[in-house]
């Protein structure tokens, strides 16, 4: 797992929740897109790192992306303008163990953009 210049502990449960994300949104995206409709999956290049108390989305792609965090209980946070080479953090699984789901492309109500 890239390390992204911070220490972080991750449990197997959530790495092995990672690597399969990570192989679904492999398989389901062949190359970034910026018309990827809304609530689809994002690019191949957008990955996520999740820990109990932050999610961390990287944007490696070399477009702008729109994405939420969808968690295991079926709530989503709020959905984040990710501009190419930037990060956001949203929060983590927390105590309630309610682990990441994977993340879907969103259409932001007011824009709030994430920039390098």
């Amino acid at each position: 797992m890239t390390n992204l210049s911070f220490k972080s502990r991750i449990s197997r449960p959530a790495a092995l929740a990672t690597a399969t994300a990570v192989g679904l949104l492999a398989a389901l995206t062949a190359a970034p897109s910026t018309a990827a409709a809304a609530g689809s999956a994002p690019p191949e290049c957008v990955r996520y790192y999740s820990s109990w108390r932050y999610t961390t989305v990287v944007n490696s792609c070399d477009v702008t992306v729109a994405v939420t965090v969808e968690y295991a209980d079926g709530e989503a946070a709020p959905c984040r303008v990710v501009e190419p080479g930037a990060s956001a953090t949203f929060a983590g699984y927390g105590p309630q163990l309610n682990h990441v789901a994977g993340l879907r492309t969103c259409e932001p109500d007011s824009v709030t953009t994430i920039g390098a």
